[in-house]
């Protein structure tokens, strides 16, 4: 039974998890715009509606606030390839929409994924970072291979590759196109998504006697 001293400590605890949502929404722009080396919390502030003062009480310094932004922004990521892992019903249907996907988030949300191989990067350096950033990295394995997994349960077969290395294939594939959307090239998005339809079967070959 929930005493009213615990109901009063859940409202509060909620309406700050709350609130620090609410200002690392608004930190996103600036941090995915800036990267980890050029942004400050008073930078932050500056390019928000927000005080340097409130978001040094809600986060103890930037590491804390944009390793909080990524692991928001992934889990959506995680959900929606989720999604279409529970809906597809063929092996053709959950490769296309996987790598369509993949090229839309390429595409409409590339400055999050240039902050989050930021981070990564940092965390070759910066201890602090690495716990966090292993924690992620971990989870978007898991998420890559689930999609591996279902789409070799449709196809009638086994993944041929251990899930730690499909996953760096699968990353280093998404990198790439990052990097060449960002510099314009405009072959990018169509090269990842025949890249992740092809990588797919790889991983994943088809039971021919099925």
């Amino acid at each position: 039974m929930m005493t009213p001293t615990t109901g009063i400590d859940t409202a509060r605890v909620d309406k700050f998890e709350a609130r620090r949502r609410e200002l690392a929404d608004a930190a996103l722009q600036t941090l995915s715009e800036l990267g980890y080396a050029r942004t400050s919390l008073r930078e932050i502030a500056q390019n928000s509606p927000f005080s340097h003062g409130v978001l040094h009480y809600y986060f103890r310094d930037k590491v804390e606030l944009i390793t909080y932004c990524v692991r928001r922004y992934k889990a959506v990521c995680v959900r929606r390839y989720d999604e279409i892992v529970a809906e597809a019903t063929t092996a053709e249907e959950l490769s296309a929409g996987f790598a369509e996907a993949i090229v839309t988030t390429l595409v409409a949300d590339a400055t999050m994924h240039r902050l989050w191989y930021d981070l990564r990067s940092q965390a070759l350096f910066e201890e602090s970072f690495r716990a966090d950033v292993l924690e992620i990295d971990n989870t978007l394995q898991r998420m890559i291979w689930r999609v591996v997994s279902r789409y070799a349960e449709l196809v009638g077969t086994g993944p041929s590759t251990p899930a730690a290395t499909t996953y760096v294939m699968f990353d280093g594939l998404f990198q790439r196109a990052l990097l060449l959307h960002l510099s314009g090239a405009e072959t990018a998005a169509d090269e990842l998504r025949t890249g992740v339809r092809h990588l797919l079967e790889l991983v994943a070959p088809p039971d021919l006697n099925r």
